[in-house]
């Protein structure tokens, strides 16, 4: 088994689809660093607190994964948590050119650190962070699609 890979997202918020991710990943690497990013340039629905706290409540049951934020280049992160490889995760093709991209300048910036990339279980390919809260927003159902504590936390957006 490899020893720890870097899944570095926004997760605005967490989502079926990431833990699935995260748990497959767990099965292949000693640890899974789930890097949450400030992102403050996206301007997310919930604080960096928020997503951090409801990615530790979804992968709870997962030993070997660690939830942390972040605000500095993936990267530079990776490094000093001595990791040297990136997860990413592609749902459809149309992710792959930003994917790409990104994994490029990831090794421009840090040839030592690679990028791996895994696809989420078929049954959550479809499912996003922008639109699980657009449909929560809208008084949609969303419980299939994310942990419990995701769904508090998207009902106490609804109400403001």
């Amino acid at each position: 088994m490899a020893a720890s890979i870097l899944y570095p997202g926004t997760f605005d918020p967490i989502t079926n689809g990431h833990a699935d991710i995260v748990r497959r990943a767990a099965r292949l690497f000693e640890r899974v660093v789930v890097a949450i990013a400030a992102n403050p340039g996206k301007t997310p629905a919930f604080s960096l607190e928020q997503r951090v706290a409801m990615a530790r409540a979804t992968l709870k049951d997962i030993a070997n994964a660690e939830v942390l934020g972040f605000a500095e280049l993936t990267v530079a992160f990776a490094r000093k948590h001595n990791v040297r490889a990136i997860l990413r995760g592609l749902r459809a093709v149309s992710d792959f050119e930003f994917e790409f991209q990104l994994a490029a300048m990831n090794r421009h910036l840090g040839p030592d650190v690679e990028t791996i990339f895994m696809t989420p279980a078929e049954e959550f390919t479809f499912i996003s962070s922008s639109l699980v809260r657009e449909i929560a927003a809208l008084g949609g159902d969303v419980a299939q699609f994310v942990h419990p504590a995701v769904m508090n936390e998207l009902r106490k957006l609804q109400k403001h």
